[in-house]
């Protein structure tokens, strides 16, 4: 009979923290835990910065609905039904 072994991946857990200040505790903290190899922080990046293309299709949107161009339902039942009459 053949014998089995088991390999083992690595896994990780991205939590992301708010205030600072937690940060340093927690990696003490991971530090102490069995089978923990390594404990990195990132800087998360968020980038709220809207492309020239989206923003001229947000113009064009916001131009047509002022001019009553577009179809607009207020609840999702007239969504519905306007759906069903295509």
């Amino acid at each position: 009979m053949e014998a089995r072994t088991h390999i083992s991946h690595p896994q990780q857990i991205i939590v992301t923290l708010e205030p600072d200040a937690i940060v340093a505790d927690l990696k003490k903290a991971l530090r102490l835990m069995r089978g923990v190899a390594s404990v990195h922080t990132a800087n998360v990046k968020t980038d709220n910065h809207i492309s020239p293309a989206l923003s001229r299709k947000i113009n064009k949107a916001r131009r047509e609905y002022a001019k009553g161009e577009t179809i607009s339902c207020r609840t999702p039942e007239e969504m519905q039904q306007y759906f069903d009459s295509l």
